[in-house]
């Protein structure tokens, strides 16, 4: 460095001269950082409790290894704490911090245990005491003058983030309150004073702690703070703000103990019954925030689950009562059976509703392909599926028990068939047009229309089902729809080609045969008299021509062939003579 011989180097020898008088280093620990990193990488991510606790067990060791600060010998154990006078190296802080960590995930763990083994819940919350023991040992540890000042904050942080986890569990919700807001507070000056970077993880930390802040107003006495949990669920749909909006729910259920409808009312006597039914009163608000049509979704598929829980609930409850008692009364039909009409009706309206969206989802994305704006492919075969199903659901209300006196109900259940039935006869019409069965999309085109024509004018009456009346005004757009493919198909069927357009291209008034191939017609062609006439076609076409024949000589098998045994005979004596010729030759074997 010295052979440099410019001022910058002089200056960085300045900087290390310096550095060394000073008494000691100030450490940094980006607590939140390193343990977000630790969480996904060891099994967080999946929900691993136990993993993630094993990992800080095995961390705990190693460190304490490399530090030479082991809690005992051979002999025996002797706890040994970080303070103030050993913290001669940064990763003493991690100490205290890992062992909180593995104290609050061995808590997580045992909470989702404790949904089937409630005695576990008084284990969770004395691992939460030792994880909160450990974080406030952290914060004094962190408050030495060796920590700057972010080091010193965000053990705050932590500390009071672990505090307020514990009032969560102990259900003190305005001590709860009082460190969740400290903690978030604390991380909201750490993500201001940060660079964009590092800013995301603690702005995701802040999110992270508003269901709880909002569930803790609402147990204290803020009745807005329910809709707010809800609407933080359609935001970012995830699992863990379920279980704030059940327990808030469960308390609003005990004031629900009966419903009304079609002029009838009746007890609700079972909690999940009451819980979907506060459900149901808010899907309008819910439902009417969603911004796209994934969230609409997302917000229908939640309560449909919880209403296919209500009607198996309340129907194994009258099975039950069904051993016990016997009907006193055959000719009316009973309070909780009603009922069950009035979830089955709810299940059936709610699958309708969820599917009209559908619908608009596939219309938008088959319009788009059909006019070549989108790649992704949309057959119509998906809108007759969705149809299909509505006109099912529809016969399901039909056959409602309960409902055979309601003409008005039956009368606009009839109604809202036959409109679904018009919309799928198109799409069914457009799946035949598209392999070519002209006949049969003709057919469905024309049902397509007397459906139409049947419903033309009327409108639904029942406020049960007014809600469908835009169903009903689209279907003008279907009618011209309707007559225009219904003119396609009937061209088609006349023509025998699918695409006209094609086969009108392909024809022309001049003959493109040579002359030699048309020498029985007469065509009036002028490259006859030019200087490249079009006689004959130079090389000729390859053409098939016969193999030259293969011969059998099938009478072979047929020949009574003469026996050539005598002439085998002469030829053995033959041999012999040879034989006899050498002994003769020699003398040997005369006659004496």
């Amino acid at each position: 460095m010295s052979s440099a011989g410019n001022g910058t180097n002089h200056n960085i020898t300045t900087i290390d001269i310096d550095s060394s008088k000073g008494p000691e280093s100030i450490y940094t620990v980006p607590l939140l950082k390193l343990i977000k990193e630790a969480q996904q990488q060891h099994g967080l991510r999946h929900g691993d409790y136990q993993r993630y606790r094993t990992y800080c067990s095995s961390r705990l060791h190693r460190l304490r290894k490399v530090l030479h600060f082991p809690q005992g010998d051979r002999k025996g154990f002797k706890k040994r704490e970080v303070t103030l006078d050993n913290l001669k190296d940064e990763k003493f802080i991690y100490l205290p911090l890992i062992q909180a960590e593995r104290a609050w995930a061995y808590a997580m763990q045992l909470k989702q245990e404790s949904n089937t083994e409630p005695r576990k819940k008084f284990h969770l919350v004395a691992r939460l005491r030792k994880a909160v023991s450990h974080s406030i040992h952290l914060e004094y540890i962190c408050q030495s003058p060796l920590c700057d000042a972010r080091t010193k904050l965000e053990a705050q942080a932590y500390s009071a983030w672990m505090q307020g986890n514990l009032f969560f569990e102990l259900q003190e919700w305005k001590q709860a309150s009082e460190k969740l807001v400290m903690s978030q507070t604390i991380y909201e000056k750490l993500a201001s004073a940060l660079n964009e970077d590092e800013q995301i993880l603690y702005k995701q930390r802040v999110e992270e702690l508003n269901p709880n802040l909002r569930y803790c107003a609402y147990n204290i006495g803020d009745s807005s703070a329910q809709q707010d949990l809800l609407n933080m669920r359609s935001k970012s749909g995830k699992s863990e703000l379920d279980a704030l909006i059940a327990q808030t729910r469960e308390k609003q259920a005990a004031s629900l103990l009966e419903v009304t409808w079609r002029g009838r009312t009746v007890p609700v006597r079972l909690e999940k019954i009451r819980v979907f039914l506060l459900a149901y009163q808010g899907l309008d608000a819910s439902g009417g925030k969603a911004n796209d049509y994934d969230a609409k979704l997302s917000v229908y598929e939640t309560i449909l689950l919880d209403c296919k829980e209500a009607v198996q609930a309340l129907k194994e409850d009258l099975a039950a009562a069904a051993k016990i008692k016997v009907d006193l009364q055959p000719s009316q039909l009973g309070s909780q059976q009603y009922l069950l009409s009035y979830l089955t009706y709810l299940r059936a309206t709610l699958t309708i509703d969820r599917n009209l969206v559908m619908v608009d989802v596939f219309k938008k994305n088959f319009a788009a392909y059909q006019s070549g704006e989108s790649k992704k492919v949309a057959k119509p075969q998906e809108g007759v599926k969705l149809y299909e199903a509505m006109v099912q659901l529809s016969g399901e209300l039909q056959q409602l028990q309960g409902m055979e006196n309601d003409k008005k109900f039956r009368n606009d259940l009839e109604l809202l068939v036959k409109i679904f039935k018009a919309f799928r006869c198109y799409y069914m019409a457009l799946t035949c047009q598209g392999n070519r069965q002209w006949t049969e999309a003709l057919a469905l085109y024309q049902r397509a229309e007397t459906y139409i024509t049947q419903t033309e004018g009327k409108k639904l009456e029942d406020s049960d089902f007014s809600k469908y009346g835009r169903v009903g005004q689209d279907l003008a757009h279907l009618r011209s729809l309707v007559n225009s493919g219904k003119c396609a198909a009937h061209a088609q069927n006349i023509l025998g080609v699918e695409d006209i357009n094609a086969a009108m291209s392909g024809l022309s008034v001049r003959s493109k045969k040579s002359l030699s191939l048309r020498l029985d017609e007469f065509v009036e062609d002028v490259s006859l008299t030019s200087t490249t006439p079009n006689v004959i076609k130079l090389p000729p076409n390859m053409a098939p021509i016969p193999c030259k024949p293969l011969f059998f000589d099938l009478a072979l098998n047929h020949i009574d062939f003469p026996s050539l045994a005598e002439n085998m005979e002469n030829k053995k004596s033959t041999g012999a003579g040879i034989t006899g010729f050498v002994k003769g030759l020699w003398g040997w074997g005369g006659k004496k």
